[in-house]
């Protein structure tokens, strides 16, 4: 791979078989970037992640490969092995949501999509809904431009009458000031908790009515209730 006006194509290219997707791209001014491994500052970022369950069926085939069947964190670990080849290829820096220096993947995100919170804490994206993920990011010295740039859109929560999401939660963790996770995850270690949101996923979640179409397959959900349950 080399840089140019063909980067954008060429990381689609080589994600699509792992179901993982450029998601925008962040031009920076100044010194706003982040450090890239030669100790320069990014021109530009690169958002990698999924949509729906693209991931689930490529990870689960790598998570049955000797060697990963007990890893710790997996999919954080599957996402590397993904990124980091394309990264050493593309000569960026990749960067992780899981890895020090932390990252501002939110704020990244916000202004390459133009996403914002939902009440759970999630960005809420207007035709994903609550289910989409970022598995990292790629910087490069050079400034990228988006060939399929986002558009803005109103906040799909400013435009939710009913606000199901707010009502579902059995202990009332999600609120409109924010998400309660220590009440959350206390919920889930009850048998109350176990017989719903960690058997068929978040209620609230589920209670949303944007993007349902991409909603995780009920495997990917079962992942991360028990990651949240940790």
């Amino acid at each position: 791979m080399t840089g140019g006006s063909n980067m954008i194509e060429q990381l689609r290219a080589a994600l699509a078989p792992h179901g993982v997707f450029v998601r925008g791209v962040v031009v920076f001014d100044g010194s706003d970037g982040p450090m890239l491994a030669n100790g320069a500052q990014a021109q530009s970022v690169v958002l990698l992640g999924n949509v729906g369950g693209s991931i689930w069926e490529p990870f689960s085939r790598w998570r049955q490969l000797p060697g990963n069947v007990d890893l710790r964190d997996p999919l954080d670990h599957w996402s590397k092995s993904i990124i980091r080849p394309i990264s050493e290829a593309t000569g960026s820096t990749a960067y992780f949501p899981s890895d020090p220096p932390w990252q501002p993947f939110q704020q990244w995100a916000m202004h390459a999509e133009g996403l914002k919170a939902s009440p759970l804490g999630i960005l809420i994206h207007p035709e994903y809904g609550l289910w989409h993920g970022y598995r990292g990011a790629l910087g490069f010295a050079e400034r990228l431009e988006d060939d399929q740039p986002w558009k803005v859109a109103a906040h799909p929560c400013e435009l939710c009458v009913e606000k199901p999401c707010l009502t579902r939660c059995p202990v009332q963790a999600v609120t409109s000031v924010g998400f309660d996770v220590g009440g959350c995850r206390s919920h889930l270690r009850t048998d109350a908790g176990r017989a719903g949101c960690m058997a068929i996923g978040c209620l609230a979640r589920n209670a949303c009515p944007v993007g349902r179409g991409y909603r995780y397959p009920p495997a990917q959900i079962a992942f991360h209730m028990a990651a949240l349950h940790l």
